[in-house]
């Protein structure tokens, strides 16, 4: 009988060894499934469900479109240039003159002039001026005497016209010309001052969308070293591991506490940074929001550059910022070199007046004679030497020279610069599937001593040392996204596109 149940035993001894590796497996399977790391891509979906608490990139631009300092300082930029011209057309404005001089001595009147004058710049070298006289007294000279049946008024009106130094151009043309082209610098700067603050923002929201990301690594790597202290310690209570290594689950998970701790002062450090940026309608400084976070749209912007070198390039040289400022200066030496090579010329203007005609005093038309009843003059004049004129031309002609030297130093750097940050922007996208490779494995790697660790394969120093290869990995991966799409920001700012290729009318 003995014989027979030993038998029997035995029989089903198999069968329970079966059982219990099926249930092995099966808790294993089970276990396996808890311990699924989060890839980066689950954890921003994770957390980008709530839109209300999620700032994309656009609207945080459009933020500071709106209200920044800077930028509204640079929109005050065209409408000074706007005054400037107004400032120089004053040049050309008409003027009215009146003057009374009169004496009394002895109780005799010595004269009595009155004068009126309305002068009238134009564009041309031409100036109409027109004049009223009144000139009366027991000892006028002759000179000012008008006759008595004129009842002692006449009335002029005649031109100034120089045929020497003024003729193609003069000082109040010159400075409407370079009020012009500075309204078009003013331009330029406006957009080079909106540009780098676009760019400083940009940067700052990347290292605010790092700061954030990174924390989320570091949580969910808590989670994870929360699981494997709990699975130690129950293993412990089992007598299946040693009370040394609840020290060490416990160690590497106050560790995770503290990273965690250093993760999330550096995330509400990058928020604060960021609230430079944004400013109320009143010209409030505002602080961003505690549940506020970034945004990434992975399938929108981590694309490959859409812009060709070579386009990037040649919008550059044409539009860029500084190289159109150089232009400009360019421009405006061009108009001081034409004004000082006309000062080389002498002074020659001619002056002709009418005398009460085609109108006179009385308010009367009269037949014009040119031969008869006016006023001609000659006004000449010259330096004998020129030393002044010559100079002055010659250190223009010496600023143009510089200007040049400045202009095509500039293109050449710009154009590098844009070269660099080009293949800096690739590089970094090619580096970036290596590096999500890299963390898939690592992920892999990681689970896999995980699930050892659940079969009774225990081996702490592994664990924590495959998890901190994990989190490295994740982190770099991060950082590279955030350093690409800051590269892609840097390109566009070393091409000087408008407002940085974003659309100057984002969501506000």
């Amino acid at each position: 009988m003995k014989t027979l149940k030993k038998r029997s035993d035995m029989k089903r001894l198999p069968i329970f060894l079966s059982l219990l590796t099926l249930f092995t497996l099966v808790t294993s399977a089970a276990h396996a499934q808890d311990f699924k790391v989060k890839s980066l891509d689950q954890l921003i979906e994770a957390n980008a469900a709530d839109t209300a608490r999620v700032m994309p990139l656009e609207s945080f631009i459009g933020l500071v479109l709106r209200n920044h300092p800077v930028v509204k300082q640079a929109d005050l930029l065209p409408e000074n240039a706007k005054q400037e011209i107004r400032l120089a057309r004053g040049a050309f404005d008409p003027k009215l003159e009146a003057s009374w001089d009169v004496k009394n001595f002895d109780d005799k009147d010595y004269y009595d002039f009155v004068n009126t004058t309305l002068k009238i710049p134009t564009w041309i070298p031409i100036d109409p001026k027109f004049s009223f006289d009144r000139n009366f007294g027991e000892f006028v000279n002759a000179e000012n005497s008008i006759p008595e049946p004129d009842n002692f008024r006449q009335v002029t009106a005649g031109i100034s016209l120089p045929i020497g130094r003024g003729l193609l151009i003069d000082q109040r043309r010159a400075t409407v010309k370079q009020a012009e082209v500075f309204s078009k610098i003013s331009d330029a700067e406006r957009l080079k001052m909106i540009n780098k603050v676009l760019l400083s923002a940009s940067k700052d929201y990347w290292e605010w969308y790092f700061a954030f990301y990174n924390y989320l690594l570091i949580e969910e790597s808590l989670s994870i070293s929360e699981t494997i202290y709990n699975l130690v310690k129950q293993n412990f209570e089992f007598g299946d591991v040693a009370a040394i290594d609840t020290v060490r689950a416990a160690t590497s998970l106050v560790q995770r506490q503290v990273d965690r701790q250093t993760a999330l002062v550096n995330f509400q450090r990058a928020g604060l940074i960021l609230s430079n940026y944004i400013w109320s309608a009143d010209e409030s400084p505002l602080v961003l929001q505690d549940d506020m976070v970034p945004q990434l749209d992975l399938t929108t912007n981590l694309l490959t550059t859409d812009i060709p070198l070579d386009s990037l390039v040649a919008t550059a040289l044409e539009n860029h910022p500084e190289l159109v400022k150089t232009s400009l200066k360019l421009e405006q030496l061009d108009i001081d070199r034409r004004l000082a090579k006309e000062n080389l010329k002498p002074t020659l203007d001619l002056n002709y007046n009418l005398i009460n005609s085609p109108i006179n005093a009385q308010g009367d038309f009269v037949d014009i004679r040119l031969r008869n009843n006016y006023k001609f003059g000659v006004n000449f004049g010259i330096p004998l030497f020129l030393r002044k004129e010559r100079s002055k031309l010659r250190q223009t002609q010496i600023k143009i020279k510089q200007t040049g030297y400045e202009l095509n130093l500039q293109e050449r750097e710009i154009v590098n610069e844009i070269q660099a940050s080009y293949f800096e922007l690739e590089t970094t996208q090619q580096a970036l599937v290596s590096q999500n490779e890299s963390v898939d494995l690592f992920k892999r790697i990681f689970e896999l001593e995980l699930l050892n660790l659940d079969l009774g394969e225990n081996d702490l120093f592994k664990i924590n040392f495959q998890l901190d290869k994990l989190l490295e990995a994740q982190t770099k991966l991060i950082k590279m996204r955030t350093d690409m799409e800051k590269a892609r920001v840097i390109l566009y700012w070393s091409a000087g596109l408008p407002y940085l290729n974003f659309n100057k009318d984002s969501p506000r």
